[in-house]
């Protein structure tokens, strides 16, 4: 640099080695070095939306089955010292896929990752928290009816469905014939068996299983009861649906201040009543009412609904007979139009069937489970992309930032 004087031509080339440092810590930020993602193959379009939002490649791996059906994969890249995330959601072959996590994180682990993340979008087994009592009503024992524990308490215990529905009995079993008799001798047999004490808690055995294989973190969401977190010894972020979910309230429900925040059954209040304050709406809840053991279980509705637009809020739907039965007695009661909105679609059995004979304007559900083909065959089902927050956890986790913000937050 000729001609300029000595301290002049230190303070340019300071300048320009700022200025180029910057451009290279820019750089390096956006391409977020460190970190490695990988998809399982439950819902690898969540896995390519949240790479595409973090601005990276995702992870080559090879997942494929022996003849025998095991799983095998294959870390197609080095993890080491990497802080790894790997996407598998608990939705189709939950066993499976379930197994195939484990492998992967397990082949991170012992490859060097130093950290291993599980990003769980729905997990797996949520349901199954706790030793539940069977409780013995009609209703009740029409459901696991179809379950291989209900067929066989009807073909061993109490006959066939038929046999129950006529009131016959077994031989050699106590209590009078009909419905009455039949639930006294399921009690009774049960009572033998101590079936009480043998139930399983499922997801501790997820979260152990998790632990085990290597897992360092765990990412979920709307988890089906918070106390799942307590299950495991390492951190775990559970998300909430909740900001994504009033987003879009206000954006396709024109009469959204005329609404009512409904929860299909008790144990979803606590979720109906936040959004309600957020939308500076009112809530109610429908409660199942059983008088007797003997009758069946009727659904009270807690709230008035009369010519106000009433949406359904629950953590996630299976086969739809809640929210269906919901949704008409809501109509009953006077709502003009009911829209249920849903964390998890599952969406298995008659499920589909249900909703389109429905009278739902919309059934939206967010894509932590795959929902092209629930799209597909009915027009009511409605997806929110929740995977801008999964990348913002992700991020965030990386950086060593907090993620509180994304509790109460939709990140743009």
């Amino acid at each position: 640099m000729p001609g300029l004087s000595e301290p002049v031509r230190v303070n340019l080339l300071r300048a320009n080695l700022e200025n180029s440092n910057r451009q290279e810590l820019t750089t390096l930020q956006s391409r977020m070095p460190n970190i490695k993602v990988f998809s399982g193959t439950s819902h690898p379009d969540l896995a390519q939306r949240i790479v595409d939002r973090l601005g990276i490649d995702l992870g080559k791996v090879v997942t494929k089955k022996f003849s025998n059906l095991e799983t095998c994969v294959e870390i197609g890249e080095s993890v080491r010292g990497e802080d790894v995330y790997i996407v598998q959601s608990g939705s189709g072959e939950v066993n499976d896929n379930l197994m195939e996590l484990l492998i992967m994180i397990n082949a991170c682990k012992t490859a060097s990752a130093s950290r291993v993340t599980a990003v769980i979008p729905c997990f797996p087994y949520a349901r199954q928290d706790k030793k539940r009592q069977v409780r013995f009503e009609w209703e009740i024992f029409i459901d696991i009816e179809h379950s291989a524990f209900g067929e066989l308490l009807s073909l061993e215990m109490l006959g066939t469905a038929e046999d129950f529905k006529r009131g016959s009995q077994r031989p050699g079993m106590t209590g009078e014939p009909g419905i009455q008799g039949h639930l006294e001798s399921l009690q009774e047999c049960l009572e033998k068996s101590g079936s009480y004490s043998r139930a399983p808690i499922s997801a501790k055995l997820v979260a152990n299983m998790l632990s085990v294989a290597g897992a360092d973190h765990i990412i979920t969401m709307d988890l089906h009861a918070s106390q799942i977190q307590g299950f495991f010894d390492i951190p775990v972020d559970n998300l909430y649906a909740e900001p994504a979910v009033l987003k879009w309230i206000k954006e396709n429900i024109v009469e959204w201040k005329n609404s009512i925040i409904v929860s299909p059954d008790a144990g979803g209040a606590k979720r109906v009543t936040s959004i309600a304050d957020r939308l500076n709406v009112e809530f109610a809840l429908i409660h199942k009412e059983r008088k007797k053991a003997n009758e069946v279980a009727s659904m009270v509705l807690v709230g008035d609904v009369k010519d106000r637009v009433a949406i359904l809020v629950d953590d996630m739907a299976d086969t739809c007979g809640t929210i269906c039965h919901a949704a008409e007695k809501l109509m009953e009661a006077g709502a003009t139009k009911v829209y249920a909105i849903l964390t998890h679609g599952i969406f298995s059995g008659p499920a589909i069937a249900r909703i389109n004979n429905a009278c739902f304007e919309a059934v939206v559900v967010t894509n932590t489970i795959p929902q092209d083909e629930h799209m597909t065959t009915s027009s009511k089902v409605q997806c929110i992309d929740v995977s801008m927050m999964f990348a913002e956890a992700v991020r965030r986790t990386h950086n060593g930032e907090s993620v509180s913000y994304l509790f109460s937050n939709v990140p743009y």
